[in-house]
């Protein structure tokens, strides 16, 4: 039918595309933006009903689209593709202004061309000798002229620097938007299109496509709703309400994108993609507000509202003078008055989008307090970023002072030998000379600077993190968040679920108990009565989801495939076993003629359908969990098919002698269970579920196989070993979570370990007054291996508390798998969450750091052993260039004291710098992980960056190297017979003597570089060398870019050519640091008491009280933070850089918030990610489950930790005005009112809500 209305009307579309399609894409816009009702009734008057709009969009409730590739063109470029086009990346070209904004980089600039300047003066020579000593003796004219070529040699060497660092976050920025890319690729969605229900990408939905929705989605597009089961969604990401919205046919049909499925399924036909749907709607005003407010107009309206500010500003100040305490209801008052103005003031153009963007810049629209509050920090950011922000500050404040020194010394020697010994007069015509000479001092004292900032540390980091990422991709880890990887190295703990993780989730019927009968196996069709056949395979048929599938073998002899919910599949596999066809009473009872569905969810543990009979009467089918139906239940089938009295006393038996049984064999035990609803008694009340799920007629109950994945005891062994506990958190019976446990290898018979349900565990936490309390909790978790029929509640305070505790030195750091939606708490609070790629849902993937794309355990254990790596990787790069700038630091300032000219020239620095910092980090961050690295324990939080052998290393390695360039330094000259080149004039031409030296210590730290792969102090530092090729290649280049430099380098680099002699005795002195490196890792360093670590984050006991209390509501300390606020180094070279750095890596660890899209670019790549975090709260879902702990509200909210802010979600604001739910005054007043009643939280759902308002 469809197929050939399209080719009719082929040829016309080129006339009159609304011919095509009698629907405009303004109508469906302005359609999708009325809520509820009204969008119920614009349906009704403008299309009859949802049958109507889906005809004009030539599709079909039951068939979707024929899936003809000319049609799905003509839907795209009539209503647009589902994808929101990302912001431009930056260019190479302004990547190379921001490098160049690093305030050491400037001043160099600064002082080269002012040497450049300079050198092309030249005062009358006749008067040149006059200027002492220094000055002149320079016998070749043609070398004083060449005087420019150090000025342009820094030069040359900054925009190298420059290019580099443009380059690397140029190369960083393409792979996290490819990453990012690889992200969305993997986000499918289920549509139904020629009648076949298949998964497609989501770019590739299109208008009039039929999608299925089901528990844990994240809505692709708009849509309207066509059938639905019990369906609640999570519209916070849209609305800023926390509560869950209940979506029926009659009363609210409108599905918004972004927004996520918590309970339930349906169907809808999609209305709205890409930029016209809800979500693109926003992003078009945030990421378009940049260009709309251009003209002139709006800037005088900027300008206007500036102004305001100021006035309201100052009128706020004048009332704080006359009113000193004010109540919070008139601060609330005032705020609402701001607001309302606020609003009248926004940007009409923008479709209200001056409303929206606004709260952002307001400093009157939130009080001191919350300003205060915002201003902070909110989530910790990365443990080790935070030690390396502090090294770097340290090392930093070390090395300005090293610097200042050097050019005090340099100036007061040069005075004295020329004003004082030789006791000259200033002469006028000499000053530029003078003055070439401080400059020169100057240019010496920024190079030390510039060698002992260590701008390689985030460079390295985020090298080490970007590589680690790459490569944990093929381990079949997808991280979302950088520095989980790096977090996952220190982890101490990992609560894992058990089906699909440690399981195959590839689950099949084993045992049956059925007609009084326990079978051990499947029985054959004949020897289960027929009444008793026929209320099974209908019973599982109907009350499963019709996703749900077994699919033929995709190899001949396979295995059938298994689609949609693994426990259902196992049911339908059960009904194939008992030769029956399922797919028939599907046919019989299709989706829409399902009366009423009860959809599974953590609280029911159960699922349930109702059929109509034709005589008014009704049946309903119910399976969950056995021993919870089965206290429902009041009568038993028996061997005949007839109920019979099912008592307390038969309820136990069946316990005992059939699950429990089952349970200890590692099976899972489901109840299958009926119950009939007489014409007679009239129409049941469907919402009080206690009333309905009661007296039920027990079928059956199967025992469920789903076999432990054969890698897993493997790795958790592994995990023990490295000092990691694994703790199993699930929903299943204890006995079967228990025997799973012991396959596994969490528990071994005879360990004094703890295996607790879910209440009981509830009892032993809570106080008599039902709070929760963490000494009971710390008396607990050491010795809990298992958690079984836990709610999600469970899972979320379990990690809280382990996170929380207090009673072990380091602070626990905590990993969690989950798939479901309602672990999606849980995984946020943790320190890193695992979300599986394959059975997980949308939600959690969104709430996790990590996704499993294989779903296995043993991808866990190569996450760990990544994130030990990256940490060892830092410490191994900190060795190597810590002990370049210690060496290169001493000698250019005792150099500078002694011979009054550093050793080591300007431009030679730069090049060290250049190799010590990009290349080391390159060559060392990349080092492969080994399972050796499994064989340790955490570090811990605390643990230094720099050890005490490291430390040793460090120390050891710099007294061989200053050994040896002092000695040729101060008796070079003598051991090569070469003339010296201490005391030489300004412009003298390069000598042997220093390019020895030079060439010296270029070749020590080529031969450290290899020492230093090594920092646990380990004999073989060649082990494994050559599995990295990056680093053998990046050792290679630099020894050959060196002997250019020496052979042809001249005047720019001050260096000579080197006879093969002279080239030997370097290369013999460098490769002496590997035989002293054999040497000092004899020396144990228990010995060795005076050695110090270094690299120590923030402790709290370092913080004064007042920063404390306003941390009081942070997870954690912000190590960085702290130090940069007290420091405010604005010097460190590194810190400036950081900012680039760190800027791609928040871009893609904040997944994409909203309003960070205003500031970072990458974060608008699509439409998918715009509503990461939905606010959800486990409270709102289900009024029955207890908060998780009444007394701390605050913690309720599952923060995120290693990110930013919480992004707000923003408030929907449209064109159409009557789509405002709530007149903007009355919502101020009922916050207000909510306000002075409790003070939220940052971080709560209200207090979002209000910030975004």
């Amino acid at each position: 039918m469809a197929r050939n209305s399209f080719r009719g009307s082929k040829y016309k579309a080129e006339t009159n595309h609304d011919a095509d399609f009698n629907c405009t894409l303004k109508e469906l816009r302005s359609l999708m933006e009325l809520r509820g009702p009204e969008g119920l009734q614009r349906i009704q008057e403008c299309y009859g009903d949802v049958q109507g709009l889906c005809s004009r969009l030539k599709s079909s409730t039951t068939e979707g689209l024929s899936g003809h590739a000319d049609d799905i063109a003509r839907r795209k470029e009539e209503f647009g593709k589902n994808f929101i086009p990302p912001k431009k990346p930056k260019t190479f070209l302004q990547l190379v202004w921001e490098a160049l904004q690093d305030v050491t980089l400037i001043i160099l600039e600064v002082a080269a061309i002012i040497s450049l300047g300079l050198s092309f003066y030249r005062p009358p020579e006749t008067e040149r000798e006059n200027c002492g000593r220094a000055a002149g003796g320079v016998e070749d004219e043609g070398e004083a002229e060449a005087g420019w070529i150090e000025g342009a040699a820094i030069l040359l060497s900054v925009i190298c620097v420059v290019l580099v660092t443009a380059f690397n976050d140029w190369s960083k920025e393409k792979q996290f938007r490819g990453l990012q890319s690889r992200i969305e690729q993997e986000q499918k969605f289920t549509v139904i299109r020629g009648g076949q229900v298949i998964q497609i990408p989501v770019t590739e939905i299109v208008v009039g496509d039929i999608a299925q929705v089901k528990y844990g989605d994240l809505l692709p597009a708009d849509g309207v709703l066509i059938q639905c089961n019990d369906l609640k969604i999570d519209e916070s990401s849209l609305t800023g309400e926390s509560d869950h919205v209940k979506k029926t046919l009659d009363k609210d049909a409108m599905l918004l994108s972004g927004t996520h499925v918590m309970e339930g399924s349906g169907r809808m036909l999609v209305t709205a993609v890409g930029v016209n749907s809800q979500t693109g709607i926003i992003f078009t005003l945030l990421g378009g507000g940049d260009e709309d407010c251009d003209n002139e107009e709006e800037k005088e309206e900027k300008e206007k509202r500036k102004r305001e500010k100021e006035e309201k500003k100052k009128e706020k100040e004048r009332k704080k003078k006359e009113k000193k305490e004010k109540s919070k209801k008139s601060k609330n008052t005032d705020k609402k008055h701001d607001g309302s103005e606020k609003k009248k003031d926004g940007c009409p153009d923008q479709d209200g989008a001056g409303v929206d963007t606004e709260p952002l810049s307001s400093e009157d629209g939130i009080d001191g307090a919350v300003k205060k509050k915002s201003s902070l920090p909110k989530k910790e950011k990365s443990v080790l970023q935070g030690k390396l922000t502090k090294l770097a500050v340290q090392i930093g404040k070390a090395g300005l002072f090293m610097s200042a020194l050097t050019v005090i010394i340099l100036v007061a020697l040069f005075l004295v030998d020329t004003f004082w010994i030789q006791g000259l007069p200033w002469i006028k015509d000499c000053t530029p000379v003078y003055i070439q000479f401080f400059v020169k001092f100057f240019i010496i004292g920024v190079t030390v600077l510039v060698v002992a900032v260590p701008e390689g540390l985030p460079l390295a980091v985020t090298i080490s993190l970007a590589y680690s990422v790459k490569k944990m991709m093929k381990d079949n880890n997808l991280v979302r968040h950088l520095d989980a990887c790096e977090t996952m190295g220190n982890a101490t703990a990992i609560c894992s679920d058990k089906t699909g993780t440690l399981t195959m989730n590839r689950m099949t019927v084993v045992q049956v108990y059925v007609g009084d009968r326990h079978y051990r196996k499947v029985p054959e069709p004949d020897l289960i009565p027929g009444k008793i056949m026929d209320l099974l395979i209908t019973g599982i048929s109907v009350n499963s989801a019709y996703t749900t599938k077994i699919m033929s073998p995709e190899k001949e002899g396979g295995l059938p495939r298994q689609v949609g919910n693994k426990t259902e599949c196992a049911l339908l596999g059960f009904v194939v076993d008992l030769r029956r066809d399922y797919q028939i009473i599907r046919n019989e009872y299709p989706e829409e003629k399902l009366f009423k569905v009860y959809t599974f969810n953590s609280v029911r543990k159960s699922m349930s359908t109702v059929l109509k009979n034709y005589d008014g009467s009704y049946r309903m089918f119910s399976k969950g969990a056995s021993e919870i139906l089965l206290k429902k239940c009041c009568k038993i089938l028996t061997a005949s098919g007839e109920p019979k009295f099912f008592k307390h006393r038969d309820r136990d038996d069946v316990m005992k002698m059939v699950i429990e049984p089952m349970a200890s064999e590692g099976l899972r035990t489901i109840c299958l269970a009926y119950r009939d609803f007489p014409a007679s008694e009239g129409e049941p009340d469907w919402d009080n579920e206690t009333d309905i799920l009661t007296g039920l007629t027990c079928i059956c109950v199967v025992g469920i196989e789903d076999p432990v994945r054969p890698e897993v005891p493997d790795a958790i062994r592994k995990c023990q070993r490295a000092g990691i506990t694994v703790r199993m958190v699930t929903g299943d019976n204890i006995n079967t979570a228990r025997a799973i446990a012991t396959k596994c290898g969490i528990i071994h018979p005879g360990d004094d370990f703890v295996c607790l349900e879910g209440k009981e565990f509830n009892r032993r936490i809570r106080n008599e007054l039902g709070e929760i309390e963490q000494e009971r909790i710390d008396r607990l978790w050491p010795k809990l291996r298992v958690l079984a029929r836990s709610s999600p509640t469970d899972k979320h305070t379990l990690v809280k508390g382990i996170i929380d505790s207090t009673i072990i030195e380091q602070r626990q750091v905590v990993a969690v798998t989950g798939d479901g939606t309602n672990d999606g708490p849980a995984l946020k609070k943790a320190d890193v969450g695992f979300a599986m790629g394959i059975a997980g849902t949308d939600v959690a993937k969104e709430a996790s750091d990590i996704i499993l794309t294989d779903d296995n355990f043993s991808s866990i254990v190569k996450a760990v052993m990544w994130g030990r790596n990256v940490y060892d990787s830092i410490s191994k790069f900190l060795q190597f260039q810590l002990t370049v700038n210690v060496v290169a630091v001493i000698v250019a300032f005792t150099g500078a004291c002694i011979t009054q000219d550093s050793p080591l020239k300007a431009v030679q620095m730069l090049w060290v710098n250049l190799i010590m910092d990009t290349f080391a980090s390159l060559a060392l961050a990349t080092e492969p992980p080994t399972e050796a690295l499994l064989l340790r324990k955490p570090y811990g939080r605390n643990k230094p960056l720099i050890s005490r052998t490291m430390m040793k290393n460090i120390l050891g390695h710099a007294i061989y190297q200053l050994t040896i360039i002092f000695t040729l330094l101060f008796a070079g000259e003598q051991i090569f017979d070469i003339d010296s080149g201490r005391n030489a004039p300004l412009h003298a031409p390069p000598s042997e003597h220093y390019t020895i030296v030079f060439n010296t210590f270029v070749m020590m730290q080529l031969f450290n570089e290899i020492n230093a792969r090594k920092i646990h102090g380990e004999r073989n530092v060649f082990d494994g060398i050559f599995n990295n090729l990056i680093f053998c290649s990046i050792v290679f280049g630099t020894f050959i870019i060196q002997i250019v430099i020496v052979q042809f380098g001249g005047k720019p680099f001050s260096c000579v050519g080197l006879s093969i002699d002279q080239w030997l005795w370097c290369v013999f002195l460098g490769f002496g640091c590997l035989l002293w490196g054999q040497l000092i890792t004899t020396i144990p360093t228990s010995r060795l008491k005076f050695l110090k670590t270094a690299g120590h984050g923030t402790q709290k006991e370092e913080i004064p009280e007042e920063e404390l209390e306003e941390m009081d509501d942070l997870d954690e300390i912000d190590h960085a933070e702290m130090e940069l606020r007290r420091g405010q180094v604005l010097w460190c070279r590194g810190l400036q850089r950081i900012q680039t750095q760190i800027r791609v890596v928040n871009a893609f660890r904040d997944a994409m918030s909203p309003y960070e899209g205003l500031e970072t670019p990458e974060s608008r790549s699509s439409i998918h990610n715009f509503m990461t975090h939905p606010e959800f709260r486990i409270e709102d879902s289900e009024p029955a489950i207890p908060l998780i702990d009444e007394t701390d509200q605050e913690e309720d909210i599952p923060i995120k930790r290693n990110a930013f802010p919480p992004p707000l979600p923003p408030v929907l604001s449209s064109p159409n005005q009557n789509n405002n739910a709530i007149d903007s005054r009355s919502l101020h007043r009922h916050k207000d009112m909510i306000k002075t009643a409790i003070p939220q939280p940052p971080g709560s759902p209200l207090h979002s809500l209000e910030t975004s308002l």
